[in-house]
């Protein structure tokens, strides 16, 4: 039985996340489909950790089990001509019996999009949040700063999944504006559930003086998420970097 890893890449701005859901179109259901058919027998995908419905990935990580034979250097080509045109599975590679998608991971990276300015953008709608209020980058970039290192995140979730523990290590948090579009990135660890949109939300909010990027910390210690930004909408976030060791590891290299 060959444990095969796919780096793949989606739009999803039409599924429901990643997860496979009961009423609802999924990534993994789409994917798990298609693979299906190619694979002659039902497919179950193991993916590197869910998106909520509306949120895209530029990298993302499925493992599956397989005892098809099919040349692993032909998967993507016969996965892709099954799948619609918004997933599309980058390369393939055989992958060490251990390896799973989400617990082999080290470490994740997500970019979230604010497209600044008064007048909309269609060419960006469902791909970044268009929020139209002036946003002063260096309070943003200020209170992103705030959020480095290792702490309790509990202050910057939605109840959710449930998780062993509430403490994870941002190795960075950064805002940065080209034109009109502000681009934050934030790599950790691990992720709670809707943190990446609170801790932008939360620098929303430092951009206002609505609180301080120095409280940041303190609002973290305290751990109450009504002290903390609003959950910003899903549109403007994505997967963007996995890190893996090697041989997976290389896949993910660029």
């Amino acid at each position: 039985m060959r444990n095969v890893a796919l780096r793949l890449r989606y739009d999803g701005s039409r599924y429901h996340g990643w997860q496979v859901q009961k009423n609802e179109s999924s990534v993994a259901q789409t994917l798990e489909e298609a693979l299906t058919k190619v694979c002659g027998h039902p497919v179950k995908t193991v993916g590197c950790g869910r998106t909520d419905a509306g949120v895209h990935a530029l990298s993302y990580c499925a493992n599956f089990r397989t005892d098809c034979r099919i040349p692993i250097q032909r998967i993507p080509l016969a996965v892709n001509a099954r799948l619609p045109g918004d997933i599309a599975v980058l390369e393939a590679m055989e992958a060490p019996e251990s390896f799973n998608a989400i617990g082999s991971c080290i470490k994740k990276e997500y970019i979230y999009k604010i497209h600044n300015s008064p007048i909309r953008d269609p060419f960006l709608d469902k791909r970044a949040c268009f929020y139209p209020q002036k946003l002063d980058l260096p309070r943003m970039q200020a209170a992103a700063e705030a959020f480095e290192g290792r702490h309790d995140f509990r202050a910057v979730r939605s109840v959710g999944t449930e998780t062993r523990t509430t403490v994870r290590t941002v190795h960075w948090c950064r805002a940065e504006k080209e034109g009109d579009l502000i681009t934050v990135a934030i790599c950790a660890d691990g992720f709670l559930y809707n943190m990446c949109r609170a801790m932008v939300g939360t620098m929303v909010y430092a951009s206002y003086g609505k609180l301080q990027p120095e409280e940041i910390p303190r609002l973290l210690e305290k751990g109450d998420r009504r002290l903390t930004g609003p959950t910003m909408p899903p549109q403007g976030l994505y997967l963007h970097r996995l890190w893996y060791e090697d041989p997976v590891g290389r896949m993910f290299g660029d």
